[in-house]
């Protein structure tokens, strides 16, 4: 394995005068602080998922190789300091929900500091931002009560099957027994909702979408399962293995009575209650049933790369105005050319369609 600087995908340079915008629109982005992030296509941004780093305590294979990973480098991560003031901007922008991703954010030293840091920024009305967190949840037991002490609102924490053998081979490590004790350890605290996400993949977990979403139920969990999507690093996503919306609703409903649950605004999951409630079981769906039309999320990773979409090819690069003394109305500017160089949509059942260049741990869920 090796560390070396990584340039993946297009990256933006911030717009000047001699780029696609003119001096005035460029000043006129620049003193536009405060304004709503809306994209040409009318949707407000209100998400801004955050990757803490691209390493992880797993070898997910829809994610990542086993070995020859090439890390980037410490010197092009941003620091705690960094992520703070883009944060401080964003959410000045209207951004309210603050979601920390990775590889895997408990691998970051310096999480608990970086919780407690984001969640003291609030809104111009006043609000704090909610700070939630996607994990494998293998340092859970030792770390929740000092991060929810630091401003934890909500945790996401994935498990793809219950089954030992089956995570040993998914995940290429023997630390199912860590991630169950992760998931008690949340499930004992008062963070809610607290969602259980799981992809699902044909001939490999399939047969167990009932356990999953029982064993969320006894943890007092929402189950979310996710469409496998051409994240993969090693670019060897195969759509006939992928378990679609359709399939994994019409196994649950031979158990379960399912009525779709409205207002699912911007959220990527679509949610049913099971047997008429409490609980319930999400999907989101990104390539039988995309929701792009509704989508507000942006996505910083964690070199510093500003992406508008999850299957973006182009990254608008903030590293250069950090660590050259530009200004914060240059974030902000570099921020809505993101918003403002957003697709409708990400096109993956478009003949046309590109898988990105970087794999999942590297963009950041």
């Amino acid at each position: 394995m090796s560390a070396i600087p990584v340039t993946i995908g297009r990256r933006m340079p911030l717009p000047t005068a001699s780029a696609d915008l003119g001096a005035f629109e460029v000043e006129a982005a620049r003193a536009s602080i405060g304004a709503p992030l809306v994209d040409t296509h009318g949707r407000v941004h209100r998400d801004l998922r955050i990757s803490l780093t691209d390493r992880c305590s797993l070898r997910c294979t829809y994610c990542m190789p086993e070995q020859g990973n090439e890390w980037l480098a410490k010197t092009s991560i941003l620091t705690l300091d960094e992520i703070v003031r883009i944060a401080r901007v964003a959410a000045t922008d209207g951004i309210t929900t603050f979601r920390l991703t990775g590889g895997e954010p408990l691998l970051r030293t310096d999480i608990v500091e970086v919780v407690r840091r984001l969640s003291a920024i609030t809104g111009p009305d006043g609000r704090p931002v909610e700070i939630a967190m996607t994990t494998n949840g293998i340092r859970l037991p030792e770390l929740l009560p000092a991060l929810v002490d630091a401003g934890l609102d909500r945790l996401n924490i994935s498990i793809d099957t219950l089954r030992r053998d089956r995570f040993h081979a998914l995940t290429r490590r023997d630390r199912l027994d860590d991630v169950l004790d992760g998931i008690a350890a949340a499930a004992a605290s008062a963070l809610r909702p607290l969602k259980l996400n799981a992809v699902a993949m044909r001939d490999v977990n399939d047969d167990e979408l009932v356990d999953l979403v029982e064993f969320a139920i006894a943890h007092d969990a929402q189950m979310r399962f996710i469409e496998q999507m051409p994240l993969d690093a090693g670019h060897t996503w195969d759509r006939s293995r992928m378990v679609t919306q359709d399939e994994i609703l019409a196994a649950l409903s031979a158990h379960w009575t399912l009525t779709p649950v409205p207002g699912r605004g911007g959220a990527p999951a679509a949610r049913w209650t099971l047997d008429g409630g409490p609980h319930s079981v999400g999907v989101i769906a990104s390539v039988t049933a995309p929701f792009c039309g509704d989508c507000d999320r942006l996505r910083l990773t964690a070199d510093g790369q500003l992406r508008n979409c999850l299957f973006s090819t182009t990254e608008y690069d903030l590293l250069p105005i950090l660590r050259a003394g530009g200004d914060d109305g240059e974030i902000d500017g570099m921020l809505r050319s993101c918003v403002r160089g957003k697709l409708p949509g990400h096109a993956i059942n478009d003949p046309s369609f590109l898988q990105p260049a970087r794999g999942m741990n590297a963009i950041g869920g």
